[in-house]
């Protein structure tokens, strides 16, 4: 029987296939999914990882046996899934592993509009649903009749949608340099693109789930060497690298030098405050304090929020806000069913870049205010000790707050940090702003010397 605890995380399903599961395992799903969203029709897409068909096509055969009417989006991104689904009113589900390596698989999933399918709403009625039909040795009929499967080409309603919530038609023609690494923004981004006064340098937009060229993952500095190297040889005017199935989107300056996903999250949210003045704009506890700065003095309501997308989309729902961003480079749209969007985002950054003369780190200096560490991640045994550790190091100094929002923060006089257990590896990760660089290098070499005293490798994203 497979141990869907390995698999099935806080917000989706991630293993390597098929060691851990299989399609029978899909089927299983697909069909637990059509019966915890009590789901007459539901759409499912899948990215271009050679396990990815047909899996998904198992997941669409077990919605199917439990009555639903399947609708097969096939090659897309992640937010071309997102959009299906609220374009479509209809539940999803996409089969990616986004930028894990190619032995992994996994299946993200919503409700109708793109609403999330996190822990409590729904995700765990799924899990003990196909954990007892693995047991039976298969999925009871719910006394519905078979549903149909059939396909729908959905790419050129995505572009168009994009394409209209940002207007582009009258920026300057800009040289683009974009790296899909071998995923999903190969598929995307000529279509999205198409018609723009742009001049698009391709880089891996081969569809390969082997990754032959660099890991799906620019978050990881490696991994985008050969954009910001592109970038400089060529002399364009912005690179654009996204992970594998497409839903991040990560931006270098002309220079080849990497602009933070913060100050990505602070232009992009003056710009829909000037569309929207007093809007409310979200944004995780690891942003930067830039982001809220920003809001304020574009008169917007800033609201800060735990890490991760089911925490993102519920604020978004319940504050009505009008855009969300993370560090990891995940950002969020109301105009796109409060789910995140990459590309949504790129296109708001060429607009600016566009909409203007001058090089895009002259125009992203404005939201890039403070020195930061980047995220540090450190391998350790036990990541409650170490983080109540370094909260006993600072409880009690003059000037320093702590909170325990998500993980450990700590505030103090020109410098604040956040230290955070990874939810599926034995990692804390590391988090440091400050108003100096020797502010941020005090504290980040104190606070890792504190987290790494029993610790065994780390390494750094």
């Amino acid at each position: 029987m497979a141990d869907l605890s390995q698999i099935v995380k806080a917000y989706d399903v991630r293993g390597v296939v098929p060691d851990q599961w299989d399609e029978t395992t899909a089927e299983l799903f697909g069909a637990a999914f059509a019966r915890v969203t009590d789901a007459s029709a539901a759409v499912v897409g899948h990215d271009m990882r050679p396990s990815s068909p047909g899996l998904a096509r198992a997941f669409a055969r077990g919605a199917a046996s439990q009555g639903a009417d399947v609708i097969e989006v096939g090659l897309c991104s992640t937010d071309l899934l997102y959009f299906a689904s609220g374009k479509l009113a209809l539940p999803g589900a996409m089969f990616t592993a986004s930028h894990n390596p190619a032995q992994y698989n996994g299946i993200k999933m919503c409700r109708a509009g793109a609403a999330p399918v996190g822990e409590d709403t729904g995700l765990a009625d799924i899990r003990v649903l196909v954990e007892r039909w693995l047991d039976a040795g298969g999925a009871p009929s719910n006394g519905q009749p078979q549903g149909t499967i059939r396909q729908r080409d959905m790419l050129e309603d995505y572009a168009a949608h994009l394409r209209s919530l940002v207007d582009l038609s009258g920026i300057r023609p800009l040289k683009v340099v974009v790296d899909a690494g071998n995923g999903m923004g190969g598929h995307t981004v000529p279509t999205v693109f198409a018609g723009l006064p742009i001049d698009l340098d391709p880089l891996y937009f081969e569809l390969d789930g082997t990754f032959p060229n660099h890991e799906a993952n620019p978050l990881d500095p490696k991994n985008i060497v050969d954009l910001r190297n592109r970038v400089v040889e060529t002399g364009a005017d912005i690179g654009l690298a996204f992970d594998g199935d497409a839903d991040r989107c990560f931006v270098v300056d002309e220079r080849g030098e990497p602009v933070s996903p913060s100050a990505i999250t602070a232009l992009v949210a003056a710009r829909e405050l000037a569309k929207e003045p007093g809007a409310t704009v979200i944004h995780n506890l690891i942003t930067s304090r830039a982001v809220p700065e920003v809001v304020k003095e574009c008169g917007g309501a800033p609201v800060r929020t735990r890490v991760g997308h089911s925490f993102i989309k519920q604020e978004m729902a319940r504050t009505g806000a009008i855009f969300g961003g993370e560090h990891s480079a995940h950002y969020y749209f109301r105009d796109f069913w409060n789910a995140d969007t990459g590309m949504l985002a790129a296109l708001h950054v060429l607009a600016a870049l566009g909409g203007q003369e001058g090089p895009l780190s002259q125009l992203v200096a404005h939201y890039d205010r403070y020195p930061s560490s980047g995220e540090i991640n450190s391998t350790v045994e036990d990541q409650f000790n170490r983080t109540n550790a370094v909260k006993a190091h600072y409880a009690g100094r003059e000037g320093v707050t702590i909170e325990e929002l998500d993980g450990l923060s700590v505030t103090g006089v020109n410098w604040w940090f956040n230290l955070r257990p990874s939810n599926t590896e034995p990692l804390l990760r590391l988090n440091v702003e400050g108003c100096d660089t020797a502010s941020v290098e005090r504290v980040r070499d104190e606070v890792l010397s504190i987290v790494r005293a029993e610790s065994e490798r780390d390494t750094e994203a």
